[in-house]
C-alpha cells in the first residue's frame, strides 16, 4: 500500500533550500538597507488577539484566519498584515520613545482568502514605517528609503505610481460637490470608468482619467484641471517628493487610484516592477488610532515572493558549498566556513561531490573543483 503524498492546504507551500536560501538574502538585504537610514527592526507576534488585528467592519478584519486559543479561549487570529502592529507597538511599548519613531521589520503574513493576481494566502511582508510625521520631508524619506532598499536587494528597474487617496474627498468638501454617495463616485473613478460618471452627474470628475500616466504630463494635466486651486499643495507636495528620485526610478501619477490604499490619507505609491502584473509593494500617508486621538504616519510594505520566485536573489547552490572527503582536516573545514565556504562532510566512502551538490572539493592543497 502506498502512503499518500502529503497535502498543503491551498495557497500555502513548501519553500526548498534554494528558494529559501534566497528569500533569506532578500530580505536582510531589504532590511540591512532599512536599518541603514535608522529604522529599528522589530518582530511582532505571527497571532494576536482577534480584535487587535481589525474590526469585521474593515478589509483587514475580514481578512483574518481565526481559532481559539485553548489558554484564554478567547479568539486569536493570524497576522494577515503586520503594519497594524508595529503602529501598535508605537503607541503602546514605544508610546513615550521620541518622535519621529522610524521602525521596520520583515515576516510572514496570512490571509484567508488569495487573490487572482496573488494565489498565495502566506506571504512574506517587509517594510518600515516612520511614526509621528506625515509630512512632505517625512514622504520623501520613505520613498527614498523603499528605492534604496530595494536596490540594495537587486530589485529593479521600479516604476513608482503616485497617488491621492483623499482627492475626491478634498474636491467634493470644495469646489466640485457632488450629490451621489462618495464612496461610489471613488469606485468608478478607480475603475477609470467615464460612462458610468456621466451617469452620475459627475462629468467634472472626468478630467481626473486624464490626469493619468508619465509623472511630468499628469501632473501638468492635474494642474491644468485645478482651476479653484484646491489641490495646489498636493500638486506641489508630489512634485517635491518627486524631486529626488527622477533619474533612479520611472514616475508615473494616477491621482484616482484606489486599490490598496483604504487607509491612506493624502499621499500613495504603488511600486511596479516589469513582468510582475501587480504591484511589489504599496506605501503613503496614514494615520494610527490612539485613544480618541491619531498620530500621523507614513510608511510602506514589500511583497518580494513572486520576485524570489522569478530568480531574484537565487545563486548557484555548487558555487561555494564544497565536499569534504573522509578524514579531512577540521581545522581546515572550520577555517574554509569562517571564509564563506559552506561544507559538506562526507559520511562513507559512496559520498560523492557531484551527488551532493558540491562544486568542489577539498584536495590535499586545499579547494579544487568537483
Amino acid at each position: 500500500m502506498t502512503k499518500a503524498p502529503a497535502l498543503l492546504p491551498e495557497g500555502l507551500r513548501d519553500r526548498l533550500p534554494q528558494q529559501a536560501e534566497a528569500a533569506s538574502r532578500v530580505t536582510r538585504a531589504l532590511v540591512d538597507a532599512m536599518r541603514a537610514h535608522g529604522y529599528g527592526r522589530v518582530s511582532p507576534p505571527l497571532a494576536e488577539f482577534r480584535e487587535t488585528l481589525g474590526s469585521d467592519d474593515d478589509r483587514s478584519g475580514r481578512d483574518l484566519l481565526r481559532f481559539t486559543d485553548p489558554v484564554s479561549q478567547r479568539t486569536l487570529a493570524l497576522r494577515p498584515d503586520i503594519t497594524r502592529q508595529v503602529g501598535r507597538i508605537a503607541t503602546s511599548l514605544l508610546a513615550a520613545s521620541p518622535r519621529p519613531l522610524r521602525l521596520c521589520y520583515a515576516g510572514q503574513v496570512v490571509k484567508l482568502r488569495a487573490s487572482q493576481l496573488r494565489p498565495a494566502r502566506e506571504m512574506l511582508q517587509v517594510g518600515a514605517e516612520l511614526i509621528g510625521s506625515d509630512s512632505v520631508a517625512a514622504a520623501r524619506e520613505i520613498v527614498t528609503v523603499a528605492i534604496d532598499a530595494l536596490e540594495a536587494a537587486g530589485i529593479g528597474p521600479v516604476t513608482i505610481d503616485f497617488t491621492l487617496p483623499d482627492v475626491v474627498d478634498l474636491l467634493a468638501r470644495g469646489p466640485l460637490p457632488v450629490a451621489v454617495d462618495l464612496q461610489q463616485l471613488r469606485d468608478e473613478l478607480d475603475a477609470k470608468d467615464a460612462g458610468a460618471l456621466a451617469q452620475l452627474g459627475a462629468d467634472a470628475y472626468l478630467p481626473l482619467l486624464r490626469a493619468t500616466g508619465p509623472f511630468d504630463r499628469a501632473i501638468a494635466d492635474l494642474r491644468a484641471f485645478d482651476t479653484t486651486g484646491a489641490l495646489t499643495a498636493r500638486i506641489d507636495a508630489l512634485e517635491a517628493i518627486a524631486a529626488p528620485i527622477r533619474d533612479r526610478v520611472t514616475l508615473t501619477l494616477d491621482p484616482t487610484e484606489r486599490h490598496g490604499f483604504a487607509y491612506q490619507s493624502w499621499f500613495g505609491f504603488q511600486i511596479f516592477v516589469p513582468g510582475q502584473g501587480d504591484a511589489v509593494g504599496r506605501g503613503g500617508a496614514y494615520a494610527i488610532p490612539v485613544g480618541e486621538a491619531e498620530e500621523a504616519a507614513v510608511g510602506f510594505s514589500l511583497y518580494p515572493d513572486p520576485l524570489i520566485d522569478a530568480g531574484l536573489g537565487a545563486e548557484d547552490m555548487g558555487e561555494r558549498r564544497i565536499f569534504l572527503p573522509l578524514g579531512h582536516d577540521a581545522a581546515v573545514a572550520a577555517s574554509l566556513r569562517a571564509d564563506g565556504w559552506r561544507t559538506v562532510a562526507a559520511l562513507t566512502d559512496a559520498d560523492d561531490a557531484k551527488r551532493l551538490g558540491c562544486g568542489w572539493q577539498l584536495g590535499p592543497d586545499g579547494p579544487v573543483e568537483a
